[in-house]
């Protein structure tokens, strides 16, 4: 199947797109590359094999059907044994939620619950008091000079959090954020050998840790949310070992997507807010605002760049036909800059109250949405609440990536 475009394929200047996307230069503002790619049509071939995706309603209708599938574990084993689809991390995580398609995704979706208003209000008050706790270690090293939001804040908020939900020891938060930071590059869109390995690595470390949670849960069990993961399990699984198998896979999965995306989220949300004073203003005189601009953040630079999907059969997207089981890329960050969606799209606008699918949608809608703007609106109200103006010391750097944002430092000072 080819391409039904009128417009030439130029795969060459399409691969130095790519190559733009993984220099310093390109990390630190992808956008300008975006905007080139999205000029070449809102569906256009991926350099590699497969389609890009920069329309945002091409986007969101691929994210809401039922036609186009996650790469589970089938998907990837069908790619072979030379592809970065079987390396152990890959191969693991093509076995947790995300990764999952009906009816699997449908049974552990159930067993996993949810995060209802109860549990958001517990954690909402845990959240209060890590961020008063964070931003008072923020305050003395600011007052010293300058000091880094996102090693102090952004980095410590997620794991405290997620930390205290699952009962985990605080002694064990360090490691596994460390941990968590290697293992998305088996997530990346382009990984290396050497990153492949790296993430290889940190999966087998972390599936070593989760393996022996579940076991002393399953022998001291409680009301966390691991203990309620191992009872709903055994009303579904007769064999014990795979119950275990299960409940481990979620508590991976949950740590995973708690650190990665939400520390990087308030990173850059904090990034928007310091480069502007007339933003950290507009907070102080209206925080109502605060709901809106953590979405405005969530569009103008989500977390999360790049989501990838498989056609469930032959079909036609945009202008190109794709085969059964050809993987497409949804280029969301460009498509949140999709001026058919949001006028004026590079502008950071609070006031906008934008459309986003920072946390995907349809049936793998992010599972802790709720939790993420939990901790990132807390974090905003505070900052504006308690803090003298902020300002930014210098740009941050950014971790070698192209579908997971991560700012490496966020250098603050008092204006």
């Amino acid at each position: 199947m080819g391409v039904l475009s009128t417009q030439p394929y130029d795969r060459r200047a399409a691969v130095s797109l790519f190559s733009r996307l993984r220099t310093a230069r390109g990390q630190a503002d992808p956008f300008p590359v975006y905007a080139e790619l999205a000029a070449r049509g809102g569906v256009s071939p991926a350099p590699w094999g497969g389609s890009l995706v920069t329309d945002y309603d091409v986007c969101d209708q691929v994210l809401r059907s039922r036609e186009w599938l996650e790469p589970d574990a089938r998907w990837r084993e069908r790619q072979g044994a030379g592809t970065r689809w079987n390396a152990s991390s890959s191969r693991e995580m093509g076995k947790t939620l995300p990764a999952l398609n009906p009816p699997d995704h449908t049974l552990v979706r159930r067993a996993a619950g949810g995060l209802d208003r109860s549990t958001v209000q517990r954690l909402g008050r845990a959240v209060e008091t890590v961020t008063d706790r964070l931003l008072d270690t923020l305050v003395e090293q600011v007052h010293a000079g300058e000091a880094d939001f996102a090693t102090l804040v952004s980095e410590e908020l997620p794991v405290a959090t997620v930390g205290h939900w699952l009962g985990l020891p605080a002694a064990d938060w360090p490691r596994l954020r460390t941990l968590t930071h290697e293992q998305v590059f088996t997530q990346e869109l382009l990984p290396s050998a050497t990153q492949l390995a790296r993430s290889d690595a940190a999966t087998a470390e972390l599936r070593s840790y989760f393996v022996e949670l579940v076991r002393d849960r399953r022998a001291r069990p409680g009301e966390d949310p691991v203990s309620r993961w191992i009872r709903a399990w055994d009303a579904i699984e007769p064999d014990r070992a795979e119950a275990d198998e299960q409940v481990y896979l979620l508590a991976l999965f949950v740590v995973l997507a708690a650190l990665e995306t939400t520390s990087t989220l308030l990173t850059t949300m904090a990034l928007r807010l310091v480069e502007s004073p007339e933003r950290w203003d507009l907070l102080t005189t209206c925080p109502d605002l605060v709901p809106a601009f953590v979405e405005e953040s969530l569009r103008y630079d989500p977390p999360t760049h790049v989501i990838s999907r498989v056609a469930a059969r032959d079909t036609v997207l945009g202008a190109v036909e794709v085969a059964r089981d050809e993987m497409v890329h949804l280029m969301v960050a460009a498509a949140h800059r999709d001026p058919a969606r949001h006028p004026d799209p590079d502008r950071f606008d609070p006031l906008r109250r934008p459309a986003h699918l920072a946390f995907s949608g349809g049936i793998h809608y992010c599972l802790g949405a709720p939790l993420a703007r939990l901790e990132a609106q807390t974090l905003l109200h505070r900052l504006v609440q308690r803090l003298p103006r902020l300002t930014l010391v210098r740009l941050p750097s950014w971790a070698p990536r192209v579908a997971f944002r991560r700012p490496l430092n966020l250098d603050v000072a008092f204006a």
